[in-house]
């Protein structure tokens, strides 16, 4: 289901001044640069995720991942242990990692103390955005996702471990989960593909129930957990 309420219709705000800034090629975020080998790519981050359940993975695959694999096979596509959706940076892929052990360990302290204060939400996805180097599936979600982010972006500075990553907007963040990478520009049958499953899609909910605080790069092949917490019910 899709909820109506202030807070989404801010974020969905959100949304659209992001796709206009793409087409205009104005972006002012960070983005992942392409590499030749996403499976190999060397550069890692410190970040923490949602790890979705596999009856939400196989809708995925199904619906979105495999009718664009069969248009253009060529890509990076994100297998089921990849797929993830992002809750927290706290510090931007890089080779060599912009972080240390003890970075890590600091932040791990942190989310131990955050994150067991806040319930489970629920996130309302609804359509594909295609950004310059990469395919996301976004939705809208509860104030949780807010306060969490918050919460942790101020224990981080106070801790000396803020995060470096560049936003567009300071508050309403939405859900974004990266299906696929590009290696190299897309087709228009592609695009058409895109805004078609796009266009058609049925907005449906899923609820986060956890964060996994993680090292690894972009596509999470190089991936080691260092903690994992739940949400309150």
């Amino acid at each position: 289901m899709f909820r109506d309420t202030v807070h989404q219709k801010k974020q969905i705000e959100v949304i659209e001044s992001i796709e206009s800034s793409l087409k205009k090629n104005t972006t002012s975020f960070s983005m992942v640069e392409p590499v030749k080998d996403f499976s190999k790519d060397n550069r890692i981050c410190l970040t923490s995720v949602h790890f979705p359940k596999a009856s939400f993975l196989e809708k995925i695959q199904q619906e979105i991942i495999q009718p664009l694999k069969d248009i253009s096979p060529e890509h990076f596509y994100y297998p089921n242990g990849s797929i993830h959706a992002t809750i927290k940076n706290v510090k931007v892929i890089n080779d060599p990692p912009l972080f240390s052990e003890q970075d890590v360990e600091t932040t791990k302290e942190v989310f131990q103390q955050v994150i067991p204060q806040y319930k489970a939400f629920k996130i309302y996805y609804y359509r594909l955005l295609v950004f310059p180097y990469n395919l996301a599936l976004v939705g809208t979600t509860d104030p949780e996702l807010d306060e969490i982010i918050l919460d942790l972006d101020s224990s981080l500075n106070k801790a000396g471990v803020p995060d470096d990553k560049k936003y567009l907007n300071d508050k309403y963040f939405f859900s974004n989960i990266t299906l696929v990478r590009f290696n190299s520009p897309i087709t228009e049958e592609f695009r058409k593909k895109i805004n078609e499953l796009s266009t058609n899609m049925k907005p449906f909910s899923y609820e986060v129930d956890s964060v996994t605080l993680l090292t690894g790069n972009a596509t999470m092949m190089k991936l080691n957990k260092r903690g994992t917490w739940d949400l309150k019910k």
